[in-house]
């Protein structure tokens, strides 16, 4: 078992490999009445094109197949719905699908084995039947449709269309109305056989435990199951320029949304060599780097925000988040305007200005300060640590490492960041309107 230890948040991560494969991260939290346990799945909506373990001929599956999976896994053989199982112990459960992984998550302060029981057996043993399946489609189309009329979802996936060619990050992750229907029981086995491998799964637990007897507990819980072997995910090449600068779609809004993206380099990119991710702590620097930047240009207490609030041009505090992984980075920086093309010109303008005059020190030791705060805020709260190692681990990414390499940044590093990543051919906006 390998322990690591952080001792600016007093906190210790015990990984352990089983001999399925399964990786188990217990993150210990004495004291604490709540308990968290995710399980997540290597396995995302960009996944859709692959070479099973064993196999020679490439496999491609329909758009939201991972989705649907994920749907499909509460429903059990005897006809019960694990959900509502796990609700009646009075646990709050859910799932999610992402571009790169899939999870299944539980929540308690009672009953935990008895939840854990449930929780480990759904995902374990799925049960599709043609009819079960033409019923899923039905339901994921009402998803899909919804998601159809939300402004709020229109403006950010326009915005991957506005940067993205190829890469299946611009599809959403639901699929559409016309992939779903090709999906069939057949599909979803195959999948699930192919990626629902232990040795392509993370377990991680957070909660009052003692580290042995937690780990016995998930062994006892477990399926004979041996590893497969690596399977081969096959993305498309994605050029380095984006498709269009500007996307607007007109929706009923009550003011107009904007999102701004900027497409970056991806350190796993399969056509490009990325300046900063050599490494995983490069990687981790830059995601650091980029967000102090973000703050620095458009947060609530940066002069461009301040400028756009008092002409009434924007009215709260834009969204910033900085997105990647292996095949994908962005920046996506979004909000209501009553101009959104103003705040587009205002920010490429802002961008330039930091360039040319360079970043003043004191505002940067403030917001590199704001950052630190947040990311210990982040270890108060189970769910909180639980999602974030587990999705840093997929990145290949150790989450204390946040903590330590915010030490190392600096004003020449962070220069150098802007200049290299806040490139304005590599800027899109999209707006939705009335």
């Amino acid at each position: 078992m390998q322990v690591i230890e952080n001792l600016k948040v007093k906190e210790k991560v015990y990984f352990e490999k089983l001999n399925n494969g399964l990786m188990v991260m217990i993150i210990p939290k004495q004291g604490i009445q709540k308990k968290y346990m995710i399980w997540g799945i290597n396995y995302g909506s960009n996944d859709s094109v692959f070479i099973a373990p064993k196999e020679e001929k490439e496999t491609k599956v329909p758009n939201g197949v991972a989705h649907f999976l994920e749907h499909k896994l509460f429903e059990q053989e005897n006809g019960s719905n694990a959900l509502d199982t796990l609700t009646a112990l009075g646990v709050e459960a859910n799932a999610y699908t992402s571009n790169d992984h899939t999870a299944y998550l539980f929540e308690c302060t009672d009953n935990f084995y008895e939840a854990m029981d449930e929780f480990m057996d759904y995902v374990q043993h799925p049960y599709f039947t043609d009819e079960n399946v033409e019923k899923e489609k039905g339901i994921i189309e009402q998803e899909i449709m919804m998601y159809d009329d939300s402004p709020e979802w229109k403006v950010y996936i326009n915005t991957l269309l506005a940067m993205y060619h190829n890469n299946p990050v611009k599809i959403d992750i639901a699929g559409t109305k016309d992939s779903i229907s090709k999906i069939d029981k057949d599909i979803l086995y195959k999948c699930y056989n192919t990626f629902y491998n232990p040795s392509n799964m993370v377990l991680v637990i957070c909660g009052d435990f003692e580290v042995e007897k937690i780990i016995e507990e998930v062994k006892k819980r477990l399926i004979p199951n041996t590893p497969k072997g690596e399977i081969k995910r096959i993305y498309p090449k994605e050029p380095e320029e984006i498709v269009k600068e500007k996307i607007e779609q007109n929706l009923e809004v009550n003011m107009p949304l904007y999102s701004i993206g900027i497409k970056c380099e991806s350190g796993c990119n399969v056509n490009t060599q990325a300046k900063y991710a050599l490494n995983k702590s490069d990687e981790v620097k830059k995601h650091i780097a980029i967000d102090i930047l973000l703050y620095l240009i458009i947060g609530k207490s940066s002069k461009l925000y301040k400028k756009l609030y008092n002409q009434g041009i924007i009215f709260m505090e834009p969204y910033l988040s900085y997105e990647f992984s292996k095949t994908y980075a962005h920046i996506i920086i979004s909000g209501q305007s009553s101009n959104p093309d103003e705040v587009f010109l205002n920010f490429k303008q802002e961008v330039k200005e930091f360039i040319e005059k360079g970043i003043d020190k004191n505002n940067f030791e403030r917001i590199k300060k704001m950052i630190y705060g947040a990311y210990i805020k982040e270890y108060d709260d189970v769910e909180n640590i639980s999602r974030m190692f587990l999705a840093d681990y997929f990145k290949g990414i150790n989450s204390f490492d946040y903590l330590e390499e915010i030490e190392g940044i600096n004003v020449e590093y962070l220069e150098q960041i802007l200049k290299d990543v806040f490139k304005e051919d590599k800027m899109v906006i999209s707006i939705v309107k009335n």
